[in-house]
């Protein structure tokens, strides 16, 4: 269990179902994992989804590119329920099995595209570093375009915001599924 059970229906004040109505209308169908969190502050929730809606869903950046980047965050954070729910967003994008397995690990992945490669650099140098470098920003901007940097890295920033609420309130994979790092003492 969560350390902040989820809300039910009849807990919520109007704002919250406000909130959750306009959630359940939306491309996710409800309020998974940090959501069900973030509903306990609608204010902070609403504007918080509708980053985390148009970041999924309408980044122009392809899914093979953009679920590298949640995954070199989600592996940074060893946050549980976000490697399990964007591993298998990341094989249906297109990300091969091998890449996977290495971000997982921690290790460069094999056998990249050039596109793949400068997500995973950028990525890794904004983690590790916090600042990229005027060679890397340079090839970023030249290969993706301006506007494809900063979604990347808005993606980063939300899915690090989506790795802490996580991590911070335990929010535990389905019943069943198998933890992808070492659970935490």
């Amino acid at each position: 269990m969560s350390r902040l059970p989820e809300l039910s229906e009849a807990e919520l004040d109007s704002e919250q179902r406000q909130v959750l109505e306009a959630m359940q209308s939306g491309p996710r169908g409800g309020a998974p994992g940090p959501l069900a969190i973030w509903l306990q502050s609608p204010g902070f929730c609403d504007p918080a989804q509708q980053l985390g809606t148009f970041v999924r869903f309408g980044s122009s950046l392809p899914p093979r590119l953009y679920e590298i980047a949640v995954l070199v965050v989600a592996q940074h954070w060893q946050t549980q329920f976000e490697w399990w729910a964007h591993a298998r967003l990341a094989r249906e994008g297109g990300v091969a099995a091998a890449t996977i397995e290495a971000i997982k690990a921690g290790e460069p992945p094999p056998d990249l595209a050039a596109d793949e490669q400068l997500v995973y650099d950028l990525a890794i140098e904004l983690i590790q570093n916090r600042h990229l470098d005027d060679a890397l920003y340079r090839r970023a901007v030249d290969l993706l375009g301006s506007r494809a940097v900063v979604e990347l890295v808005g993606t980063m920033g939300y899915y690090t915001l989506v790795s802490m609420t996580l991590n911070a309130f335990e929010v535990e994979l389905p019943e069943g599924e198998e933890q992808p790092f070492p659970k935490r003492t």
